[in-house]
């Protein structure tokens, strides 16, 4: 068999070393975010079964809980230092920049949760796309996967 129907595995620094901080960081932010939908479909689907609107609270209450599943799993993949992981990572962020706004928009307690959120959805993109993130999570950048399958 040719090397090229078969191929040598590669050892990248995602296999070797230990894991950026820069990363780990990464990881937790994703996880608090998705605690933080955790917390929130909980709560919904209490205020649904206590209150009068069940049926508009326990569907809020399913679909939270549900979208709590991107940024858990993201936050796993990210420690596990798999390169899929950072697309959904990269998408809750995007996702929680429009949320955290209209929490700044309101007139109530929700504006100091808005700044928390874009600090934390700011703050975790910058640590995503830091080229030792990348690095470490194995993503080559446009044009280098041909580099590395001529070398």
């Amino acid at each position: 068999m040719s090397s090229q129907q078969n191929p040598a595995p590669e050892t990248t620094d995602t296999a070797a070393g230990p894991r950026p901080r820069r990363l780990t960081y990464a990881a937790a932010l994703c996880a608090l975010e998705g605690l933080a939908l955790l917390v929130g479909g909980v709560w919904l689907l209490v205020l649904g079964v206590t209150g009068d609107d069940r049926q508009q609270a326990v569907t809020a209450g399913v679909t939270v809980l549900v979208l709590a599943l991107l940024p858990l799993l993201a936050a796993r993949g990210l420690l596990l230092r798999r390169s899929w992981s950072r697309g959904p990572a990269v998408i809750t962020q995007i996702m929680a920049l429009p949320v955290a706004y209209s929490l700044l928009q309101a007139d109530s307690v929700a504006i100091p949760a808005g700044a928390a959120l874009a600090v934390v959805a700011v703050l975790a993109l910058v640590l995503l796309v830091n080229p030792a993130t990348t690095r470490a999570l194995g993503i080559k950048g446009p044009g280098r996967a041909r580099e590395s399958g001529q070398q």
